[in-house]
């Protein structure tokens, strides 16, 4: 038996919730997606920061894990804490919030029938309490989506190339170009599950054509279209 993931829209705006149930043995590659991670892993509360490229998350052998995904630019101000410093790594939530009360949402998480949804509760009681993301770095992140280039997407948003660059950093970890980057790759992912050809995929996601989006595939996943649709 696979790996068995599950995934529904949240509550929390524009984030998702999902559960990953491991086999053991199992390794479960997570490819860069530009957003940030609450997870519940093995007993523990973590984020996830924004990745450059593929990670593997210490799921327990056998075991069963939970998480709510932020879209991009919206965790910062929910955690308190700039996307940068969070880059390529998976820290304990105790390390940006207060250790009494991570403990204390720790041992709710244990109790909870649905760690999902738990995690999907401290999210909103968490928005209630702090400042809503950057509108400004939303909108840019929402443009890199729809595959607008960096510059008309500067123009749009009234900022300059390195102001954009700078707050990209603290929005999502990276700067845009990166994060288009990560974002274009999504897009064609999602297209060749979808059954589209990976020709046709790499060119409606705004790849120049099919081997451009292999190289886009090697560099931020470290492999290819087939090996990671087979799994």
């Amino acid at each position: 038996m696979g790996d068995r993931y599950e995934e529904r829209t949240s509550r929390f705006e524009g984030a998702i919730v999902w559960t990953l149930s491991v086999p053991e043995g199992s390794v479960h590659p997570v490819l860069p997606d530009g957003c940030m991670d609450l997870l519940w892993i093995g007993g523990r509360l973590l984020v996830a920061g924004p990745d450059t490229r593929a990670a593997t998350p210490s799921a327990p052998a056998g075991g069963r894990c939970a998480g709510i995904r932020f879209a991009p630019g919206t965790a910062p101000a929910l955690l308190g804490v700039a996307a940068d410093e969070l880059r390529d790594r998976r820290v304990e939530l105790s390390d940006l919030w207060p250790g009494g009360r991570v403990r204390v949402l720790t041992e709710q998480l244990a109790e909870a029938r649905d760690p999902a949804a738990a995690l999907e509760d401290v999210a909103l009681r968490r928005a209630a309490e702090t400042a809503p993301p950057d509108p400004l770095m939303r909108y840019v992140a929402g443009r890199l989506d729809a595959g607008w280039s960096v510059a008309d997407t500067a123009h749009r948003a009234g900022l300059g190339a390195r102001q954009l660059h700078r707050r990209s950093l603290a929005a999502f970890g990276y700067g845009p170009k990166t994060l288009a980057r990560v974002l274009r790759l999504q897009r064609a992912l999602a297209l060749a599950r979808s059954g589209t050809p990976y020709a046709e995929a790499a060119v409606e996601a705004g790849c120049t054509d099919q081997a451009h989006l292999a190289r886009e595939m090697r560099d931020l996943a470290g492999t290819t279209l087939t090996a990671h649709l087979a799994r």
